[in-house]
């Protein structure tokens, strides 16, 4: 990737900017095949046998050879032969949100084993990167001598060095990161393959503990990663976002009591964020943690999840211009932050104000700004003119993702995409010559990198299709990962679902063997009739004792055992002596919460109290079955 501090000067473009009245409309599904196809082009190490992007050949056999360690595979992270492991990490926790929020419509597409391959793509590579608890490699290759050289990365004669962090050479950024990674992918995962789910929430909990207990900046440790991939944010906000995808992962009250003790004095509930990207995590943090709140789960905490909450609804108001600092778009609209890839703030930000509008949807909520109440609708409606405009809604009518419509990008920056492939031509090219020969080339690639969302435009909508514009020009798998939940949300509709339920990711189809089922905590049932379609089950989540009293949270889970639809559900709870979460009260029954008025067969809702005894004795007092 050609970030060297290279200023790119374009003589001015002639622009119309008379847009058409109306556009046709876009073909999401389509958009997100070839998103996911994108990853399969950035794979380094053995290719599979299944593997679509024929142009590309087995690169990065040796990696890791030297330090004594298997790395190789991975994703290389744009157009260069590199592997980072802050941004492939970032990179492996948005495409995981995205199927965890929007695995169901990526299935209903055919999309969903397309998409889970490629997280475990990722994963793969960050297990073995992983090899010690306390050990992380966190980079292979060096952006320095591989930016010298353009060459496939099938032909490589570049230094393949890796780089790693330990106690004495910290990285919480890293660390944090690859923790969050896991423990999102690991949901993914949890019902398709539970042994590997399990692996993967084991070695997010090593690297948490690694990236809290060994406090540093993984840059300064790494430090051939400074001029790539400096970590300007620091770590706290690594440490937090971390903490909070593990107690989505697990809901271990560990890691919520993190994100309540801490979200002052780390920053999470100070930073009014208008950014989100592989760096900045706390518009991340905060979007996760108002969920928490909005799904009853904040407990004690509830006064700091609220100010998380409060910095989520900033960040959401400043991309619809409703806050008292607004986000900077060109004219023609589209979020502008920084001249060298600006796309990757256009699609990590919509995919949070995508998400955000279904979590107000579920909770019958309204987004409150500056300017007012806004309807969650006008979130997506945001959502959808930024992708809009990346698929070619824009004063060039131009598709800034490559092989979508007609106009889209021929001179990509991307070094496998640019020379011939090794298949047609196995004439070995050296360092320079790749240079001489393709870099300076004015001509299509010969490689479509099908599905790439290049840098784009500039702040007045202004793109130079040539290779040597890596501003511009050149692709990035952070780009493409938060592309893929909204083009699944924008192409399969809402679902009809629940988003602040428990997140459940379909197995893809075909299923070849069907997995064991994982095993689950010893719950501790209400008594009910063996008959009764609907079970409910309380579990003792987590104890403290405060001024010499011991005090209990106790989580209950209410499964719609029947093959209807459960309505009007009222539930009878005695002996509760304390605070309870997740359900409305009507008079002496309690009902289902304000954001959720049926349980679907075979859904289960949870909610929680808490006081000092013995669990509270829950009972179902009538129901109705549609």
């Amino acid at each position: 990737m050609e970030k060297l501090m290279r200023l790119i000067s374009m003589a001015p473009l002639l622009l119309l900017f008379c847009l058409p009245c109306a556009f046709a409309g876009h073909d999401y599904n389509q958009a997100l095949s070839k998103s996911i196809l994108f990853f399969e082009a950035q794979r380094s190490g053995y290719l599979p046998h299944n593997q679509r992007v024929t142009w590309r050949a087995n690169s990065g056999l040796n990696d890791g050879k030297a330090s004594g360690v298997d790395l190789v595979g991975g994703y290389y992270d744009a157009g260069d032969n590199v592997k980072f492991g802050l941004p492939m990490a970032f990179t492996i926790t948005m495409m995981s949100w995205s199927i965890m929020e929007y695995g169901k419509q990526m299935g209903a597409n055919g999309e969903l084993a397309h998409a889970m391959e490629a997280v475990k793509w990722g994963t793969d590579y960050l297990i073995k990167a992983h090899p010690e608890p306390y050990v992380l490699y966190g980079e292979v290759g060096d952006g320095n001598t591989d930016h010298y050289c353009w060459q496939r990365p099938e032909d490589m004669t570049t230094d393949r060095h890796a780089y790693k962090i330990d106690p004495s050479n910290p990285g919480s950024d890293l660390a944090g990161e690859t923790a969050a990674a896991m423990a999102a992918a690991s949901i993914v995962f949890r019902r398709s393959n539970p042994a590997y789910s399990s692996e993967l929430l084991r070695h997010a909990y090593q690297l948490f503990e690694f990236a809290d207990k060994y406090r540093g900046k993984y840059d300064s440790s790494i430090t051939v990663a400074q001029k790539y991939y400096r970590s300007v944010s620091g770590y706290n906000d690594e440490l937090l976002w971390a903490a909070a995808w593990l107690y989505q992962a697990s809901n271990n009250e560990y890691y919520l009591n993190y994100l309540g003790r801490n979200g002052d004095s780390m920053g999470g509930t100070g930073w009014a964020m208008t950014e989100f990207g592989w760096d900045v995590k706390y518009a991340g943090v905060q979007t996760l943690v108002a969920k928490f709140l909005m799904q009853g789960k904040a407990g004690l905490h509830e006064p700091v999840f609220e100010r998380y909450h409060q910095k989520a609804e900033f960040f959401m108001c400043s991309l619809i211009g409703k806050s008292g600092r607004n986000i900077q778009k060109t004219p023609g609209g589209l979020i502008f932050r920084q001249r060298w890839n600006n796309m990757q703030f256009v699609t990590s930000a919509s995919f949070l104000a995508t998400v955000y509008s279904d979590y107000l949807t579920s909770s019958r909520g309204s987004l409150k700004c500056a300017a007012g109440n806004v309807a969650p609708s006008e979130l997506l409606s945001f959502a959808k003119s930024q992708v809009d405009y990346i698929l070619g809604d824009n004063p060039r009518a131009t598709s800034y993702m490559v092989g979508y419509g007609n106009n889209y990008p021929r001179q990509v920056h991307h070094r496998g995409s640019s020379i011939v492939s090794i298949k047609v031509d196995t004439k070995f090219i050296a360092c320079r010559q790749g240079y001489a020969t393709w870099y300076s080339r004015k001509a299509s690639d010969p490689n479509v990198l099908t599905g790439a969302v290049v840098g784009g435009p500039d702040a007045y909508d202004n793109f130079a299709d040539e290779r040597d514009n890596y501003e511009q020009t050149e692709p990035a798998t952070y780009n493409n990962a938060p592309l893929l939940g909204i083009l699944a949300r924008l192409g399969g509709g809402h679902g009809g679902y629940n988003q602040l339920l428990p997140a459940v990711v379909p197995a893809p189809n075909p299923v070849v063997a069907k997995p064991k089922p994982a095993p689950k905590p010893k719950l501790t049932p209400t008594p009910a009739s063996s008959s009764s379609p609907i079970t409910i089950e309380q579990k003792m989540t987590s104890s403290w004792n405060d001024k010499g009293k011991t005090y209990y949270r106790y989580s209950t889970i209410v499964t719609n055992k029947s093959y209807k639809t459960l309505k009007d559900l009222k539930l009878s709870i005695s002996k509760l002596y304390g605070p309870l979460w997740g359900l409305a009260k009507s008079g002496n029954s309690y009902g289902f919460p304000t954001w959720l008025n049926s349980l679907p067969a075979g859904k289960s809702l949870e909610f929680v109290y808490i006081h000092s005894t013995s669990p509270a004795d829950v009972s179902v007092s009538s129901y109705n079955l549609a």
